[in-house]
């Protein structure tokens, strides 16, 4: 079931909801390293420039003690899962994650100790090298992926830069994103900025608050009001976080604002941990998006496709989804 780019001079990059739902469990794991290697697998035929994470890549970032309604894994063995699913990516793709609530802290963002920089290492990925033009230290002091910004070419599409942030930026990560964005050299650029929480499920309305005891914080709507809207060049934001078991409705968002220039911004909040079975399901069925980035210029197409699914003859009728929330263009004036 190999998939296509709908022009031959388009490239992608591929988005992957919250996956602490295939880490948590050791019989769920192969999944998250089944849609690690079908990224791996199709950088040439898609085009694919760099793979988008949206956060949580544990169900929690530092506890031995297992709740078995929840999950089998302690801390360090998620941390190892998802180690080993990435590496399916090392030197070949960069991948960018917005750190999440679920990385921080013990079990639920109680304070800013993470994981991350001792697993996410610079080092390891050598298609990082020349791209990573920025980053800041994270809560801890610590160098780190957790905050840093991306450059990438494209003949069509000229300059983008893509910056990450951790979970609830500090105003310190949002005044470095400004000043980044406001310098000469990338004010031409087309921004897609991530960060783990903005939207929530469904509505699309941005978070205002979250009890979440990690401080200093900034939630969805302070990010929105503080970074966001005054920034002329960031088009498009990408976030997970929020997501309920249902309809697959419920585990996507989409809005788009003007920002204080006047110029739309798209918002696309995407995390599809409670799909296949729930919270305690699969942890996603596999489902992923495909992010064509058409030669005129401006336009994305956005694909929901499951490598899982599409392994088979069997299955493959189901990889693909074809709604109005799966499946529709990102047009960047």
């Amino acid at each position: 079931d190999q998939q296509h780019l709908t022009d031959p001079n388009s490239f992608s990059m591929i988005l992957m909801g919250d996956p602490q739902g295939y880490t948590k469990y050791d019989i769920n794991q192969p999944l998250f390293e089944l849609c690690t290697a079908w990224v791996a697998d199709n950088i040439d035929n898609l085009h694919i420039k760099a793979v988008l994470i949206t956060g949580d890549l544990v169900e929690q970032n530092e506890n031995i003690v297992r709740n078995r309604k929840m999950l089998n894994q302690t801390s360090r063995e998620m941390w190892e899962s998802a180690s080993r699913s990435l590496a399916r990516l090392d030197n070949k793709v960069p991948y960018i994650i917005s750190a999440g609530n679920h990385e921080y802290g013990y079990q639920h963002a109680e304070n800013g100790m993470t994981h991350f920089p001792e697993y996410i290492t610079f080092e390891r990925n050598s298609a990082w090298r020349d791209m990573v033009v920025s980053s800041i230290p994270n809560r801890n002091g610590v160098v780190s992926l957790e905050n840093a910004a991306f450059e990438f070419k494209d003949p069509h599409w000229g300059k983008l830069l893509v910056i990450t942030s951790e979970f609830a930026p500090r105003d310190e990560v949002l005044n470095w994103a400004k000043d980044l964005v406001n310098k000469p050299q990338y004010k031409d650029y087309k921004v897609i900025f991530m960060t783990h929480s903005l939207l929530k499920e469904r509505t699309a309305e941005r978070i205002s608050n979250e009890g979440y005891t990690i401080s200093p914080h900034n939630w969805g709507q302070a990010v929105w009001d503080k970074l966001i809207a005054p920034a002329t060049n960031i088009r498009l934001v990408i976030c997970g976080h929020t997501g309920k078991p249902g309809v697959f409705e419920d585990a996507v968002a989409y809005r788009v604002d003007k920002n204080n220039a006047g110029k739309d911004v798209h918002q696309m909040m995407f995390n599809v941990q409670i799909l296949g079975g729930g919270w305690e399901g699969n942890g996603g069925d596999g489902w992923l998006r495909i992010l064509e980035f058409m030669p005129d210029g401006k336009t994305i197409k956005v694909k929901t496709y499951s490598p899982f699914f599409g392994i088979s003859p069997s299955t493959k009728h189901l990889a693909h989804r074809t709604g109005a929330c799966d499946q529709f263009d990102i047009v960047i004036e």
